[in-house]
């Protein structure tokens, strides 16, 4: 059993698109992070960054003690070697899996995370700011609009936890100023995952979280945005 520590966001999906295609037992511990229970004391003992989403594998491979894993990248390699799934058969198709993976997780993740800040949440608006992370998110679709061209996948041939932490990300296209029309590979490749049971099951588990996604109140901005190493409790 998978419990997982989740709230709707791109991270959090990017757990439950692999669960239920995997058809792991999990069980989900929603993390309110506006009214800030990414704090909680026993939330931080196995998420120290304070951050969602988080696991802890209760029956490990090995038979031991459960094992405990943040960061959504390092989450999906978890899950994927234990599981067999998703992660490709041989040491090259692996290598092209983690690279676009860190793509997402270094490239992708951050810059449209700025995008979605200063485009949506920030009290005042800073249009070279908004710029330069439209752009940015721009340049990062033509990137993975030029990997898609002649593959199903980003990875190649067959869907992968690429695909997985890649597509949360692209949801939110028009919130980030983007137009799929630009990038007839994403909005193939887009559709297809969309389309997958998997993907209609883990957003379905979403909207059960946090019915309809209502917008953030200005306490929950207060709690989200302008953390400092005080927010976290100190031992």
């Amino acid at each position: 059993m998978i419990d997982l520590y989740y709230w709707p966001t791109p991270n959090g999906h990017k757990i439950t698109l692999f669960l239920e295609e995997a058809g792991t037992p999990y069980r989900i511990h929603p993390v309110d992070i506006g009214s800030g229970a990414q704090f909680d004391p026993d939330f931080l003992k196995i998420a120290p960054n304070n951050r969602m989403p988080a696991i802890v594998d209760t029956a490990p491979a090995d038979g031991g003690e459960p094992v405990s894993v943040f960061e959504s990248g390092a989450i999906l390699v978890y899950l994927a070697l234990k599981e067999g799934k998703f992660y490709g058969e041989t040491t090259r198709e692996r290598t092209t899996i983690l690279q676009w993976l860190m793509w997402q997780m270094g490239g992708l993740g951050p810059m449209a995370g700025q995008n979605h800040h200063f485009n949506r949440y920030a009290p005042e608006k800073i249009p070279y700011a908004m710029e330069r992370y439209v752009k940015e998110t721009n340049r990062l679709y033509g990137v993975l609009n030029r990997q898609l061209a002649g593959r199903p996948f980003v990875a190649g041939e067959h869907y992968s936890i690429a695909d997985m932490a890649i597509y949360p990300w692209i949801v939110p296209h028009e919130a980030q100023g983007q137009d799929l029309a630009d990038f007839p590979h994403v909005r193939r490749w887009f559709d297809a995952v969309a389309a997958r049971p998997a993907t209609i099951r883990a957003y379905e588990k979403g909207e059960e979280v946090r019915p309809g996604n209502p917008a953030m109140t200005d306490a929950q901005k207060k709690i989200l945005f302008g953390q400092t190493a005080t927010t976290v409790p100190q031992d």
